[in-house]
C-alpha cells in the first residue's frame, strides 16, 4: 500500500491530506492548538481515529500516540550524533532513518513494516509511506507525523 502524505499550503495549525495511489482521500490531519503539536487524525468520513500529543518538558521529543481515545505508545527521539534514531514502544517497531533525515524504515523485527520518503522541491511538506500490510497505516501515519512534527519543532 502506498500512500501520498501533503501538508496543507494555507493552514495556521498543522494539516495534513493523506492520498490513496488513486488520488482519494484516506485520512486527514487537522492540528489543535496546544502546547506543542496535537494532531487529530480523521478517517475518509471524518470520524476521529487517532491523536498524536506531543509531550513538553522533556529533554528530547516525546509524542503519546492515542487509537480513538485510548493511549497505545509513545515515539521517543533518541540522541544519536549521525543517524536519526526514534525508540517506538507500541507494536515492537523500531524506527531507522538516513542521516539526511528524509527517509525512514520502520521495522517490526526482521520484518520491514514501512518505508517513508520525503520528496523534495515541493511547496509544502510531502512524504511518500511504503506500507507492506495495509492494516498498519494508521501506525505508520502516526510514526510520520511525529517525525515530521519533531523536525518542525527544531527547524
Amino acid at each position: 500500500m502506498r500512500l501520498n502524505f501533503k501538508q496543507r499550503f494555507f493552514s495556521w495549525l498543522d494539516s495534513y491530506d493523506i492520498y490513496d495511489e488513486e488520488g482519494s482521500t484516506v485520512f486527514t490531519v487537522e492540528g489543535r492548538l496546544s502546547w506543542g503539536h496535537c494532531l487529530h487524525i480523521m478517517d475518509a468520513c471524518g470520524n476521529h481515529i487517532g491523536t498524536l500529543q506531543e509531550k513538553i518538558f522533556t529533554f528530547l521529543p516525546q509524542f503519546e500516540i492515542y487509537i480513538k481515545d485510548n493511549y497505545i505508545g509513545c515515539i521517543k527521539k533518541e540522541f544519536t550524533f549521525f543517524k536519526p534514531l526514534f525508540n517506538i514502544d507500541f507494536n515492537g517497531w523500531r524506527v531507522d532513518g538516513k542521516w539526511m533525515e528524509w527517509d525512514y524504515t520502520i521495522w517490526d523485527g526482521q520484518r520491514q513494516v514501512a518505508a517513508i520518503y520525503k520528496e523534495l522541491f515541493h511547496w509544502t511538506d510531502m512524504y511518500i509511506l511504503d506500507i507492506a500490510d495495509s492494516r498498519d497505516a494508521l501506525g505508520v501515519l502516526l510514526v510520520a507525523l511525529a517525525i515530521d512534527a519533531e523536525k518542525c519543532s527544531r527547524g
